[in-house]
């Protein structure tokens, strides 16, 4: 049986802040990666376009945001255990 050593209130809080801020900066890369899409040429010729012609780059414009996240929110961290 190991022994844990229990945190301090000082380094919870510190983790707490890092996660926080970690969520931040993920939304805003998000945020930039969408903003980015948008002025693409496929995203403007797409808005003139029919309906059913937009979704696959909508689609991909989502799909693309949620990379930029989940890369920003797992750099420096542990690598994900598949």
């Amino acid at each position: 049986m190991t022994l844990r050593r229990r945190k301090s209130r000082r380094s919870r809080a510190v983790d707490a802040l890092r996660a926080y801020l970690t969520v931040k900066a993920a939304g805003k890369a998000a945020k930039g990666a969408k903003k980015a899409a948008k002025g693409t040429v496929a995203y403007q010729a797409a808005k003139r376009a029919p309906r059913p012609r937009k979704l696959p780059l909508i689609a991909a414009g989502a799909a693309a945001a949620v990379l930029v996240a989940v890369k920003a929110t797992r750099r420096g961290g542990e690598p994900a255990s598949a």
